[in-house]
């Protein structure tokens, strides 16, 4: 079975243009099939503010009213997701900028109205990727780097969490490749001293996350992420890394962040 890498990155790697062109150039570097997912940074918020569009967030989380899901997707699927791949094939890499709605790729459910209105954003469920096809984009040797805007199959598209977009294809794609799925972030792994940056550990099994989950090591923010890590790899994905953006090319050496397995 041929390897698969698929690689997300957020919006502090996407805000600084020097740490962008050194992880693009990293990631350009690693070898066989790979895929990238992007999230948005600041700039979709401050083309907000220049058009007079007043950002809404709840608890951290966008809301997306039709004006908003406008500039998300000039922003997300035009100016950074072209750059991305403009940059790409600088390095000899040669990229294919996507949304879920080109090929039917990515197909989300509008989110139901329950406490709070979302607006326009998209959720995921099985089937949600077309994996047949994606797997026949790779074959070509292209490399598909995908922004977090999919679409509803009645013409609507839909703003759709980035981090949720790159499990939901590594889990489709662990079918047909062995996938290691790559979140990319500000710190350098799952550390056991939030305020130590050196203190990173190396591997986590499911049983061992257990138990740092139970002795409190592992808690706040980290501990969704640990959680939708191993959710993935319960549902066929061989491994999951969590590290920084500027030391994926150490991930060709497995010495990249903190890895996570079964």
């Amino acid at each position: 079975m041929k390897s698969l890498y698929v690689i997300k990155i957020g919006g502090n790697v996407i805000d600084n243009s020097e740490n962008l062109y050194n992880f693009l150039n990293d990631f350009a570097g690693i070898e066989g099939h790979k895929i990238l997912i992007h999230g948005g940074g600041k700039l979709a918020t401050d083309l907000s503010h220049a058009m007079g569009v007043e950002p809404k967030m709840v608890d951290g989380r966008r809301i997306t009213d039709i004006e908003t899901l406008r500039i998300v997707t000039m922003v997300y699927a035009g100016l950074i997701n072209k750059n991305i791949v403009a940059q790409l094939q600088r390095f000899e890499c040669n990229a294919i900028g996507l949304t879920g709605a080109d090929a039917n790729l990515i197909r989300a459910n509008p989110r139901p109205v329950k406490e709070i209105d979302y607006g326009f954003v998209g959720d995921l469920h099985e089937g949600s990727v077309a994996s047949g096809k994606l797997s026949d984009i790779l074959e070509t040797g292209l490399i598909p780097v995908f922004s977090a805007i999919t679409h509803d199959g009645e013409g609507q598209l839909l703003n759709t969490n980035a981090d949720t977009i790159a499990s939901a294809i590594a889990i489709a794609l662990s079918s047909i490749y062995e996938v290691s799925l790559v979140y990319c972030f500000e710190k350098k792994g799952v550390l056991t001293n939030v305020a130590d940056d050196e203190s990173v550990i190396r591997e986590i099994s499911s049983t061992e996350f257990e138990k740092l989950k139970s002795d409190g090591i592992i808690a706040g923010g980290m501990l969704p992420k640990l959680e939708n890590a191993f959710k993935a790899i319960n549902s066929g994905v061989n491994e999951v890394y969590i590290g920084k953006s500027d030391e994926l090319a150490l991930l060709n050496e497995q010495l990249f962040g903190t890895r996570l397995f079964a």
